[in-house]
């Protein structure tokens, strides 16, 4: 498994929506200047996380997007799944199928993948937006000087 473009993208521009909301509207333009990602590519992304319900949308010159709910609410592996569609470190359909006469197959299915698949699971859905704008917060205070 590899998260693509979208799924990296797309979780930078929601902690930063995040950080940056506090209760009003925040512009795709903005996010876009601090992450340094298309405005055009963010447009893409926010259309998916708007039609799954993690983020509103306002029209107009005060306009802009807000999360749907607390960061406390919103877990990575949500917004992850959202954006890049199913997380398996495999093809599910095609392993299904050579899986159905062969033992040793379906051994390693159980034994390797789909543990990799739920040790995946377990750590997405363990970390909230709130997680992440609680460590962010927390390196930037603690500034690291280099000698």
């Amino acid at each position: 498994m590899k998260i693509s473009t979208k799924g990296r993208y797309g979780l930078r521009a929601m902690l930063d929506l995040a950080l940056y909301s506090s209760g009003s509207h925040v512009s795709l333009f903005n996010i876009a200047d601090r992450q340094r990602i298309s405005v055009n590519y963010l447009e893409q992304v926010f259309s998916l996380l708007r039609k799954a319900g993690l983020v509103r949308s306002v029209k107009g010159a005060q306009g802009g997007y807000t999360l749907a709910d607390k960061p406390s609410a919103i877990r990575v592996g949500t917004i992850l799944r959202i954006l890049e569609g199913d997380l398996s470190v495999i093809d599910e359909d095609s392993e299904n199928a050579e899986i159905e006469n062969n033992a040793l197959q379906s051994c390693i299915k159980q034994c390797v993948w789909d543990r990799i698949n739920e040790s995946i699971d377990a750590v997405i859905d363990s970390i909230t937006l709130q997680d992440l704008i609680d460590e962010y917060k927390g390196s930037e205070s603690h500034p690291m000087f280099y000698i």
